[in-house]
């Protein structure tokens, strides 16, 4: 199949972590002190976003067998995926949700990601009927080989969301795009 046909986020290539760092980052670590009390363990099931005209379901996601971030499945592009192995949003750590940037059919779930500004505000539904609330911080464009491991995975003691797709240019030989936009918020809100 044509690389054109078949764009993938190429997060999995772009987030190597190891099960290790995984672990460790799923139960927190080091930082400042929470703005709000952070919430117990949930699954996250749905993300909106209104700035960017986003409301879609989540799914979980792992690490593939080489130690890189899963992709969510690029045949469902409404679709985008939570790392299971780390914080769930709201709970103290870094959540990190991915999502396609776009696919062979035009614009995926995250292909307006990069128009997020500082206090816009991102929701998420959790399985147990919560609904933290999340205000934009910043947002960055990285070029893949310098991707902010630290930034977007590191050990934090407050309830943080990362939000992460392609950028840049597709480069075809490599199957995968040539940068990430990341998106950092932290929790303001932890609406039951």
């Amino acid at each position: 199949m044509d690389a054109r046909q078949y764009r993938s986020t190429g997060t999995g290539a772009l987030l190597a972590v190891a099960l290790g760092v995984a672990f460790a980052l799923a139960h927190g670590g080091p930082g400042g002190t929470a703005p709000v009390e952070a919430l117990e363990r949930s699954a996250p099931v749905r993300l909106t976003i209104d700035a960017i005209g986003v409301d879609a379901p989540l799914t979980e996601l792992g690490l593939n067998p080489d130690g890189t971030l899963e992709d969510p499945p690029l045949e469902e592009d409404h679709l985008a995926g939570w790392y299971a192995l780390g914080a769930s949003p709201g709970e103290r750590g870094p959540a990190v949700i991915t999502g396609h940037l776009d696919t062979r059919d035009g614009p995926a779930v995250f292909a307006r990601l990069a128009e997020l500004r500082r206090g816009d505000t991102v929701r998420v539904l959790r399985a147990d009927g919560s609904r933290p609330v999340f205000v934009v911080e910043r947002v960055e464009q990285v070029a893949k080989e310098d991707f902010p491991t630290e930034r977007v995975y590191g050990p934090l003691d407050r309830p943080e969301l990362r939000l992460v797709t392609c950028a840049g240019e597709f480069d075809e030989a490599a199957d995968s795009y040539t940068a990430a936009t990341v998106v950092y918020a932290r929790m303001v809100e932890s609406a039951a």
